[in-house]
């Protein structure tokens, strides 16, 4: 019996301390999703400066995440994202034309993107949306289309590709 109590204590001891890394790992996620859809905000609404300072607080949100708790698969995935979401903010942030910065952002999407359907950290509804003009697409927190592409010119051009669930 005593064996049995103190398999299950184990068990519980266990689990507890692996979903609260877990939630940990998943507040910082949702703190990277929270950064980048900053940015996504900034250059929807032409704001090349604020894009510059909301890429830095991405980078450093990025940076903050503890990817020491990420399952293997899915932590060789955040891992190599992880390395092109940084490259691209930090591209971002020295940039101050909006088509750099548009272009450095596309590639960050991406990676976003792959990151959000190999983790599945989410703790709200995402929108994968997409423009054919621009032939990108993007993570938005509406399902309204914001288009960060082309700005206040093409604002609501696209459609939502994908909807992913919270977690």
């Amino acid at each position: 019996m005593k064996k049995i109590l103190f398999t299950m204590a184990f068990i519980a001891i266990f689990s507890t301390k692996f979903t609260f890394a877990q939630s940990k790992t998943d507040a910082a996620f949702n703190q990277v999703l929270t950064a980048y859809y900053d940015v996504k905000n900034a250059l929807a609404t032409d704001k090349k400066d604020v894009a510059v300072e909301k890429s830095k607080v991405l980078l450093a949100k990025v940076e903050a995440v503890p990817h020491t708790d990420i399952p293997d698969a899915a932590h060789k995935i955040w891992m190599e994202q992880a390395a092109i979401i940084k490259t691209n903010a930090k591209s971002l942030s020295a940039s101050k034309d909006i088509k750099v910065q548009r272009k450095s952002f596309e590639n960050i999407s991406y990676a976003m993107i792959k990151t959000l359907k190999a983790v599945k950290f989410n703790s709200a509804t995402v929108y994968v949306q997409h423009c054919p003009m621009a032939k990108a697409s993007w993570l938005n927190e509406k399902e309204n289309i914001e288009n960060p592409y082309y700005g206040k010119m093409m604002f609501d051009c696209g459609d939502v590709s994908e909807t992913i669930k919270a977690k």
